[in-house]
């Protein structure tokens, strides 16, 4: 075909050029294909998302295992305490329970934010049914709690850089559904392309996969949700209508998505107004109140959407403008101290060769004052 017989039938075209067009050719199409903006990079909530599931098994085992091990000396500051990461600090703090006093009160209270718990917690420290312990199983475990309340303070850390990732790659969709629900959806797709390939009827099941194959199998009921169950608005919806909000929410998270991965600019308005329709729906379907048309919110979004867009680029080509007026700056004082540097060289080579051409002349005048001394030594000696 024409692949085999291109360099034939190209005048002026060997196999040897055509080879290297080809290469040219793949590199600058893998160059196109690699090209993506660093803010928009949906890899980086892959891996927050995994990392944050991950954080919560490992905290809660360990505050378990704090539990159990501090359990023994003090068993009644569980039922106080339930929250793992709290339960830790107290622990901390506490030490021995024996050497717990009213001036510990204070600092009880602000790790508890609670008067009557702390008071709580020291009247149980006095009349304890727990053993006693050793300086060094106490220095273990509140090394142990140490890390526990670390790892705590960096998963809080990390759910905030999700949050901010989050607004800047999938905006509409972490308004919609919010930002963890979001970033399971995007992790399990495999990325926000992929997530935004997916039809409607894919998104509500995904993550019920298991249940779906069982369910074709002994042909049974399929499953109604997978990872959008998360959301606030199938848990606050009436039991009979937890299938049909299911759905129509996997349509508005399938439209948020498609939106953050193929708009320039993202705003997180298309989210808003897919959320309020989303609220609408709810109340149609416990009261009855017809919701508006998608036509006329969809209106309103896109104006919105265009506005915030305008304020964005403007934002932009004032921050252009600001960096090539430091750009100018910054030649225009090299350039200064270029003339400045070239003006001292060329006065330091006039000086030089000012003080060379005056020791040319002292030569010049010694050389005549040799010459004439010579002589007269030489009429003395013949003398």
């Amino acid at each position: 075909g024409i692949r085999l017989h291109f360099p034939a039938l190209v005048r002026g075209l060997t196999a040897q050029s055509a080879a290297k067009a080809q290469l040219g050719l793949g590199h600058s199409y893998s160059r196109a294909k690699v090209k993506f903006n660093v803010h928009r990079v949906d890899n980086m909530i892959i891996q927050s998302i995994s990392l944050l599931d991950q954080l919560d098994k490992d905290i809660n085992t360990f505050s378990m295992r704090v539990r159990e091990w501090y359990g023994y000396h003090f068993p009644e500051l569980i039922k106080i305490v339930p929250e793992n990461s709290m339960y830790c600090r107290v622990a901390k703090f506490i030490g021995n329970r024996r050497q717990l006093s009213e001036e510990s009160l204070e600092g009880l209270e602000e790790i508890v934010m609670d008067s009557a718990k702390a008071q709580a917690i020291l009247e149980a420290s006095r009349s304890s049914m727990g053993m006693d312990i050793s300086p060094l199983d106490l220095i273990n475990i509140e090394s142990f709690s140490r890390r526990v309340i670390s790892l705590s303070d960096y998963r809080k850390g990390l759910q905030e850089y999700l949050r901010s990732k989050m607004s800047q790659v999938a905006p509409s969709l972490s308004a919609l559904i919010g930002e963890v629900v979001g970033a399971r959806l995007i992790s399990h797709a495999g990325s926000l392309t992929n997530l935004a390939k997916y039809p409607a009827s894919t998104v509500q099941i995904l993550g019920a996969e298991k249940a779906l194959f069982r369910a074709l199998k002994t042909r049974g009921n399929t499953p109604k949700y997978g990872l959008i169950f998360h959301s606030t608005f199938i848990g606050r919806a009436a039991a009979k209508n937890k299938g049909r909000i299911s759905r129509y929410l996997a349509n508005k998270c399938t439209i948020a998505s498609r939106i953050d991965c193929f708009s320039e600019v993202p705003t997180s308005v298309f989210g808003d107004k897919l959320r309020e329709q989303v609220e609408e729906r709810l109340a149609f379907y416990e009261t009855g109140e017809p919701p508006r048309k998608n036509l006329e919110v969809m209106k309103e979004a896109v104006g919105e959407a265009s506005e915030v867009v305008a304020e964005v680029k403007r934002r932009q080509e004032k921050k252009e403008k600001k960096r090539k007026k430091r750009e100018k700056r910054r030649l225009e004082a090299l350039a200064a101290a270029a003339e400045e540097l070239g003006e001292n060289s060329v006065m330091e080579t006039e000086e030089n060769d000012v003080g060379a051409k005056k020791k040319k002349k002292k030569k010049k005048q010694q050389q005549p004052e040799e010459l004439e001394a010579e002589p007269e030594e030489n009429g003395v000696e013949e003398e």
